[in-house]
C-alpha cells in the first residue's frame, strides 16, 4: 500500500498559497513535491489542490493508496459525509473524484497536523511560500 500525506496552506486566507505532498511506502519516502498555486487562494482551496496533486503523483507508484490529510473538511467531503456547497471547492472535489477513479483502492484518513509525515508536507508548503518571499504570519492565541 502506498501512503500520501498532503497539505495546502494560504497565508492570509485568502492569500498566497502553496501545496506539499509526501508519498511513501513501507516508511520509505518515494517522492516529495511542493508547488506555488496562486496569490489569492483560501486554505480549503489549497487543501484540495494538494490532494489533487497527490492523486496525480500517487498514480506513478501504485493503484492502492491511502491519502492522509489534516483537513477534516476535505476528508469528510471525499468520504461523502459532508456536502460540497462552495462552487470553487465543488470543481476541485469533482476533479479529485475523477482522479480517484483511476485507482483500484483508495482510502482517506484525517491526521493531526503533528503527525510525522504530515509535518513534512506542511514544511514543504512553508518552504515554498518562504522561497517566494511571503513571510510567515504570527498567529495570536485566543
Amino acid at each position: 500500500m502506498i501512503y500520501s500525506n498532503s497539505d495546502g496552506g494560504a497565508r492570509g486566507n485568502p492569500g498566497p498559497g502553496a501545496i506539499g505532498v509526501v508519498i511513501r511506502k513501507d516508511g520509505k519516502i518515494l517522492m516529495r513535491y511542493s508547488g506555488y498555486i496562486g496569490s489569492r487562494v483560501t486554505n480549503n482551496v489549497s487543501e484540495y489542490e494538494a490532494l489533487n496533486k497527490a492523486l496525480e503523483l500517487a498514480l506513478k507508484f501504485g493503484k492502492e493508496v491511502t491519502f492522509i490529510l489534516d483537513s477534516e473538511l476535505v476528508v469528510k467531503q471525499m468520504l461523502g459525509e459532508y456536502k460540497v456547497k462552495n462552487p470553487t471547492l465543488l470543481k476541485l472535489f469533482q476533479k479529485a473524484q475523477k482522479l480517484q477513479d483511476k485507482f483500484d483502492k483508495v482510502k482517506y484518513l484525517h491526521a493531526s497536523r503533528w503527525d510525522k509525515f504530515q509535518k513534512m508536507a506542511d514544511e514543504l508548503v512553508n518552504e515554498e511560500l518562504n522561497k517566494r518571499g511571503f513571510r510567515k504570519y504570527k498567529y495570536k492565541r485566543r
